[in-house]
């Protein structure tokens, strides 16, 4: 990690170029600051030359944020998600981040390749072509191998470690600035968003960890036919270098790829959706970067998705508290909702429960009855986020990323199908999940699962002191405390199936 001065010399140049596209304190809001800052702003505008630059405010900021490169990139891409904050037109235009650059040249890459396998490029691939994208962490080349699989070969950037730690550090030292200068932003945990954002490139620079991500959601994936990952090719793999099986589809960001011949809209549309929810509810691990570019698609309905750098993940109590969340508004249960926030720890236990209920209605009445195209779930979850505000809700990283995704998975399956239902969508995987994992069967496997750890634990602590009978008297009745425990469980479920019956 850089030094805090390297950190500060790096923050005042970011400061800089925000400020030379008026996107520091924004002429549009300046009069909303107080007069010694509307003057600092304004100062800082004429000197960096920002006083005349085009577009609107998040276009601006978009702009700075990409020249400043990934760490910024990374940290847009993270706040177009709070439309709830920054508003609808602002989130838009920062959504439009892009992250290319020229390619390095072919040598260099090819070079790196050896370095990292090593061992001769040509022992390894039959045809190592020209780079076809570009950004600014890597490229990704196409390629044949020397048994004649077409392969995508990925490559970090020369030297790009080093741009993205001193990135890092100035988004460390920027985060504690804006919690000591502006006290309100305090609830929106600046430090644990920028750790958020720093974790996520630190895990980008290593494309074994990619390869791996790609392996298990690939696994993932196949249980279900929404969506597929293409196969990792483990030999053309090393911390710099990752190689993955040549995807046929047509990238969705091409404007031809909606008129496939063949092509179902809606179906296509429903996977997209259906493939992020079930990745996400099931399995706990989701691709976190579901945008166009990284989603190709052929006839009749087939989504591959690319680009593993970003994985979201949620415990198990998290995608009970997620499932639940949508199970509630899907049937208009706002005290249940409200519930569920509760003991998810995501709003303080002093907060009125029926109050925050109240609340939420406020948010879920008026999305239903409405037609397809105008009811959002990305939308109302930003909603939920503002309202959670009032009631002393703290910013949850986890949620940031898990609202990303599905703000950008809500995106492409309206821009795939613009009378895409996501409620519809959503409902048949929620259903699954609160009928397999709120089941009688189910509460009696997690209770006995409680029962057990808790057990192992009070008889480790007691064996480190006790002698050999005892120990083995001890497990003994653990073991028989753990079966009466589970006897109570499926009788307590027995009688509440008889009750339901």
């Amino acid at each position: 990690m850089p030094s805090r001065i390297a950190s500060a010399l790096r923050l005042v140049v970011a400061g800089y170029v925000l400020a030379r596209h008026d996107a520091l304190a924004p002429r549009e809001v300046a009069s909303l600051l107080p007069a010694t800052a509307r003057f600092g702003a304004g100062a800082l505008r004429m000197l960096a030359g920002g006083s005349k630059a085009p577009g609107r405010p998040g276009e601006r900021l978009a702009r700075a944020f990409e020249q400043l490169g990934p760490a910024a990139i990374k940290l847009g891409q993270l706040l177009s998600t709070r439309a709830d904050i920054f508003g609808e037109q602002f989130v838009d235009d920062l959504g439009h981040l892009k992250d290319r650059l020229p390619p390095f040249p072919l040598a260099v890459a090819r070079a790196q390749v050896e370095s990292e396998l090593g061992r001769p490029i040509d022992s390894l691939f039959l045809d190592f072509q020209p780079p076809i994208g570009a950004a600014s962490l890597a490229q990704a080349h196409p390629a044949v191998m020397i048994d004649g699989r077409r392969v995508a070969v990925k490559v970090l950037r020369p030297g790009v470690e080093r741009r993205v730690m001193a990135d890092i550090g100035a988004l460390h030292l920027g985060a504690a600035l804006a919690e000591w200068l502006a006290p309100p932003l305090r609830r929106l945990e600046p430090r644990a968003f920028a750790l958020t954002v720093a974790r996520s490139l630190e895990l980008e620079l290593d494309l074994r960890l990619e390869a791996a991500a790609c392996s298990e959601l690939g696994e993932v994936m196949a249980e279900s036919s929404h969506m597929r990952a293409p196969k990792v090719i483990w030999e053309g793999v090393a911390k710099r270098v990752l190689t993955l099986e040549w995807v046929d589809g047509t990238p969705l960001s091409r404007p031809e790829a909606l008129d496939l011949p063949g092509l179902d809209r809606p179906a296509l549309a429903n996977h997209v959706t259906r493939g992020f929810l079930t990745q996400a509810l099931d399995h706990g691990v989701f691709h976190a970067d579901l945008h166009e570019g990284n989603l190709f698609v052929s006839a009749p309905a087939i989504v591959e998705a690319v680009d593993y750098g970003i994985v979201g993940r949620l415990d198990a109590d998290a995608r009970r508290f997620l499932a639940e969340i949508l199970w509630g508004f899907l049937r208009r249960d706002y005290r249940r909702v409200a519930e569920v926030h509760f003991e998810a720890g995501y709003v303080p236990a002093g907060q009125d429960v029926a109050l925050f209920a109240q609340a939420l209605r406020a948010v879920g009445e008026p999305i239903f009855g409405r037609p397809v195209k105008d009811v959002s779930m990305g939308r109302l979850l930003g909603q939920l986020f503002e309202i959670t505000g009032l009631f002393g809700m703290h910013l949850r990283p986890e949620l940031v990323l898990l609202q990303k995704t599905m703000v950008a998975v809500e995106g492409v399956a309206r821009r795939i199908d613009p009378e895409h239902d996501i409620w519809a969508a959503a409902r048949p995987v929620v259903e699954r999940w609160m009928a397999r994992e709120l089941s009688p069967v189910r509460r009696v496997h997690d209770l006995g699962e409680r029962v057990l750890r808790v057990a192992e634990s009070l008889a480790r602590k007691a064996e480190t002191s006790l002698p050999a009978t005892v120990v083995v008297q001890r497990r003994a009745s653990r073991i028989a405390y753990a079966a009466l425990a589970l006897a109570i469980a499926a009788l307590a479920a027995t009688v509440e199936l008889l009750i339901r019956g």
